[in-house]
């Protein structure tokens, strides 16, 4: 995987294939016409390390090629300072497990382990310069810049602890004590990025490059998340549940924008392959095996449909399964199991008379009952000006009455006939004198303010589920108990995508005909 003899612009080259956005691109290249770049990657050590992480793998492998000097930092002190994700007294097993994972998966993909550097972020970030910094920061540094630089990171909740924070300025120096020129990690890292660039210079240091990755879908849905046990593929999962989740996964004919099974194929398995070519091995009678030299013409062919998700899938499964066999075979080892259930402990064993209640106790989506509703009136409400009183169809006997506070926001004639999303198990709760007995869902922000209530897509009938892709077997609360606060729990996860795709946690939210979106409105809340 040698540098030798490359240009800088074949270095440049490489080190930028496949990302979606490069900030300081002029400093990169300054640089490489006088040495070779260093870089540095962090994950925080959370959630298991998922096979999306062969996305971030594959760039890195990338990097070397081009001669940079590789950094990873195993980021516990910011994995316990993002609210809610990781027990401190479970970070020290759980680096331990990202160290073994990670250097595995770089080793099953031919990455030579001698030219990496592996950091653990309380290596340095508890020494008294690092810690002198992080003060002078909190000096210089608003709530909102902040709040707004974690933004798409730090989980946000309407109480933020000081800890989140936090998180985005250890971030920022990070890049000035691992001494590199340069920051690698995912779009949704973009406000962190830009944050660093405008604080470092007012501490006296020198503004990084920082480079991109795209968000790529998951194999599995749009998102995979390592919390979520059904969205994503684990690094150690056997064959025969690769098998089973590939089978699942989203892989439309002919569709090539939301693909999770073409993208791994574009951002992993090609970039990886030794001779920079993907086979689809196909029966005869389809046309025979097919062997791709470039993504561009293996996305044409299937958005012609000449290559179909029955070929694809199995082509992903075998090459996926070839680079996982090393990194489960690192595992095998009884110490290495002992890592595991010491890493990742069990949940609790429930008493005998706690199991029946189990389910219905966990806070999922599943419990919400969404439906598909139709507005067949709308009028202002006679005692208070910014609300809509409608009238709604929602497939059972009788309309329910629903309060919707969209007057001055969306224009009664939009919603006159408007085919939506209802939230129909809430406490029915007086509003200014009249009970609403569900809630329409909105994508909706604040500065300025904006609201567009959610569409299901066409053709969908009145009372039809609406669902969390992944969180679709079970049954919705009857009513959910305000006490146990389910809907506040679960909406701080709820908002539109990049492409206006209602998700939650990165599920999409659909209907049996497909996605629920909303017209225009990118990364906003749903409320």
């Amino acid at each position: 995987m040698g540098e030798a003899g490359l240009s800088p612009e074949e270095k440049f080259h490489l080190i930028t294939r496949n990302l979606q956005e490069v900030l300081q691109e002029e400093k990169l290249k300054e640089v490489l016409k006088e040495r070779d770049v260093k870089v540095y990657w962090g994950t925080a050590t959370t959630g298991k390390p998922h096979v999306a992480y062969f996305v971030p793998m594959s760039k890195i492998a990338d990097f070397l090629k081009a001669g940079c000097e590789v950094t990873i930092l195993f980021a516990d002190l910011h994995a316990y300072l993002d609210n809610m994700k990781a027990p401190w007294e479970l970070l020290a097993q759980r680096v331990v497990y990202y160290e073994t994972a990670i250097k595995a998966m770089l080793q099953s993909i031919g990455v030579p382990l001698d030219k990496l550097k592996f950091v653990r972020g309380t290596d340095y970030q508890l020494s008294r310069e690092y810690t002198l910094d992080v003060y002078k920061l909190t000096s210089l540094v608003t709530e909102h810049d902040a709040k707004k630089a974690g933004a798409e990171v730090v989980k946000q909740v309407d109480h933020p602890l000081l800890s989140g924070l936090l998180y985005p300025g250890l971030q920022a120096l990070d890049e000035e004590y691992l001494k590199v020129d340069a920051q690698f990690g995912g779009v949704d890292q973009r406000k962190i990025f830009t944050f660093a660039e405008k604080y470092l210079p007012s501490l006296g240091y020198t503004k990084r490059i920082h480079l991109m990755n795209p968000m790529v879908p998951g194999l599995t849905g749009s998102k995979m998340s390592s919390s979520e046990e059904d969205s994503k593929i684990d690094l150690l999962d056997a064959a025969s549940a690769v098998k089973k989740k590939l089978k699942k996964a989203f892989c439309e004919p002919g569709n090539v924008t939301d693909n999770g099974v073409l993208s791994f194929v574009k951002f992993v398995l090609l970039p990886l392959s030794e001779n920079g070519e993907f086979t689809v091995e196909r029966k005869p009678e389809n046309g025979g095996s097919v062997t791709f030299k470039d993504y561009e013409s293996l996305e044409k062919a299937f958005a012609e449909q000449s290559i179909h998700p029955g070929d694809l899938k199995p082509a992903v499964e075998r090459e996926l399964n070839r680079l996982m066999e090393p990194v489960r075979q690192v595992f095998q080892t009884p110490d290495m199991k002992a890592l595991i259930s010491r890493a990742y402990p069990p949940p609790p064993k429930k008493k005998a008379g706690q199991v029946a209640n189990a389910a219905s106790e966990e806070i999922s989506p599943v419990r919400l009952d969404l439906r598909v509703g139709r507005i067949i009136s709308v009028e202002k409400h006679p005692d208070a000006d910014s609300l809509y009183v409608e009238k709604v169809d929602l497939g059972e006997e009788q309309p329910r009455t629903v309060v919707s506070g969209l007057a001055g926001l969306v224009p009664m004639e939009t919603l006159q006939d408007f085919v939506g999303v209802f939230l129909c198990n809430l406490k029915p709760q007086k509003m200014r004198g009249i009970e609403s007995q569900a809630m329409l869902m909105c994508a909706s922000i604040d500065d300025p303010r904006c609201v567009e209530p959610l569409m299901p897509p066409e053709g969908s009938a009145v009372g039809d589920r609406v669902f969390v892709e992944n969180y679709n077997t079970g049954n919705p609360d009857e009513r959910l108990n305000p006490k146990k606060k389910i809907w506040e729990k679960l909406q701080p996860d709820m908002k539109t995508s990049e492409e206006c795709v209602a998700q939650w946690s990165g599920n999409p939210i659909m209907t049996k005909l497909g996605l629920v979106k909303s017209k225009t409105m990118k990364n906003a809340p749903i409320k």
